[in-house]
């Protein structure tokens, strides 16, 4: 994966982070964004209904949209290199959609969707994926949740019942609910509370947002554990979970049509419910730095510098959605290779003030986007010697301009993701899914590609005059402190069915 200077927009899901990456272009759609309009379910409840063809094929091979009778999108891919299949289920639904009191219930659920339904007993429906040959995971974000199995193409439909049947029969008891709290609470204790770098981050999105929803961790703010109830998570999975509101993504050695035909048998019954509205929650203007200092014990300072920036919401070509496209670009001259201007300049030779330093750009996805500079100081230097050497390193861009042989080099790592993210069908599946729930077509990653090659360096230079100045600045430094030699490691939580740890 490219290096992302926000850690904190990752899915913070009970497994570890996915075994896969997005291309490139694309490392922004773990960041935040205005929603899409809600969703409504139609009124037809025939679960026999034909399903329509959204966006017609421009190949055998290119991804085909269906929209079944309940509401439910498929999106199927043929990959016909290897017998396998991948069967990825999207939620639009994520941190972003809690409310006060409940953090970390997206995550919560996720958990809970492992323990059973009507049929399933808990971690039953683990070992029957097993059972297949499949492996099989979860993760949640800010935006959405996700679920999937990777298996031989010819038990697609099996891993299609399974999770329908989860998806609309989702059950389990009280006492399930508490035994896999403990493994959430443990889980926040080791990654979060036990982790400086992710304690200043989540500090960090805390102090950078005041209404929206982002400043909010994806795990949840242990207060929220403790006080949450079952009958939250159920709440939240009758709210969400529903046709209108999911995507069936698959990719493989499968044929649409027959991938169509399954998803009607498995998915077409489950009933229609409308969605709840979602409700815009504003980001008011900053209007001046703010800054933060986060103690904790590390052996080493950590300086962060979150600007917010305009967000890309469609395709098309505007004002807001151009500057989103060159801020990317800014992000890869700055640290997109090996070499890059951040590197060079802040790392190498005698006088290097970092021991590593990174940019990143959000571009779009739920809520307010951010474009993020990290420092880690070398021996001997300060935070404050290394923020002013990030933002000396946009300055100079500011005052100087890229050459066109930078942009052309960052042009050509995003045609060759373009080739590289073929290799993996579950690269794929993520990828599909995810624009899926920005709202964006099925085209948008080849279009997203042309749009930033048409970045000029004009276009660069101006953002980096533009959009770094102190109103919309929030720092935060990580303050090492001691370890305490007394304490131990904590004890790795128990593993739920399904964990990759």
């Amino acid at each position: 994966m490219q290096r992302d200077s926000t850690p904190f927009t990752l899915a913070a899901c009970r497994r570890a982070a996915a075994p896969f990456a997005l291309a490139a272009l694309a490392l922004a759609l773990t960041a935040c964004a205005a929603p899409p309009p809600a969703a409504q379910a139609p009124a037809a409840s025939s679960p026999a209904a034909t399903a329509t063809t959204a966006q017609r094929p421009a190949s055998a091979d290119a991804a085909q949209q269906f929209t079944l009778a309940n509401g439910m999108t498929l999106i199927v891919k043929p990959d016909r290199r290897a017998p396998t299949a991948v069967h990825m289920l999207w939620v639009r639904v994520g941190s972003v959609d809690e409310v006060s009191g409940t953090t970390g219930v997206a995550h919560v659920l996720e958990h809970m969707m492992f323990k059973g339904t009507d049929t399933l007993p808990p971690g039953e429906f683990s070992r029957r994926v097993a059972e297949l040959g499949g492996r099989e995971n979860a993760f949640t974000n800010r935006d959405y949740t996700g679920y999937y199995q990777q298996v031989p193409a010819n038990r697609l439909a099996d891993v299609m019942a399974l999770e329908a049947d989860r998806f609309a029969h989702n059950r389990w008891s009280d006492e399930e609910f508490g035994k896999e709290l403990a493994v959430i609470k443990e889980e926040r204790r080791m990654r979060t509370d036990d982790n400086p770098r992710a304690l200043m981050y989540e500090q960090q999105m805390a102090a950078t947002f005041v209404a929206s929803p982002y400043r909010v961790p994806v795990i949840g703010w242990m207060g929220d554990l403790d006080a949450i109830q079952p009958q939250d998570a159920r709440d939240f999975y009758k709210r969400w979970y529903t046709p209108a509101n999911a995507a069936v993504v698959v990719v493989g050695d499968v044929d649409p049509q027959q991938v169509l035909a399954m998803a009607q048998k498995a998915y077409g019954g489950i009933p229609a419910r409308a969605l709840p509205v979602r409700k815009p929650q504003p980001e008011p203007l900053q209007k001046g730095v703010r800054r933060i200092a986060v103690k904790a014990p590390a052996e080493q300072a950590v300086v962060s510098l979150a600007f917010k920036v305009p967000q890309m919401d469609s395709l098309e070509a505007s004002p807001s959605n151009d500057d989103a496209l060159a801020l990317t670009v800014l992000a890869a001259v700055l640290d997109g290779y090996s070499g890059a201007r951040l590197d060079r300049a802040l790392t190498q030779g005698p006088h290097r003030v970092a021991d590593s330093a990174s940019a990143g750009n959000g571009l779009f996805g739920r809520g307010p986007q951010l474009f993020m500079l990290t420092g880690v100081p070398a021996a001997g230097k300060t935070p404050q010697q290394v923020e002013a050497a990030l933002r000396a390193e946009v300055a100079r861009v500011a005052k100087d301009g890229v050459s066109e042989a930078e942009l052309a080099r960052v042009k050509t790592q995003w045609v060759a993701s373009q080739v590289y993210k073929r290799d993996s069908v579950m690269g794929q599946a993520q990828e599909i899914g995810a624009l899926w729930v920005q709202g964006m077509p099925l085209d948008a990653d080849v279009r997203l590609v042309q749009r930033l090659r048409g970045i000029t360096a004009a276009q660069v230079q101006a953002v980096a005059k533009k959009y770094f100045g102190d109103d919309q600045l929030t720092v935060a430094t990580l303050v090492p402190q001691p370890r305490d030699p007394a304490a131990k490691p904590r004890p790795a939580p128990a593993a739920a069915a399904g964990d990759m740890r």
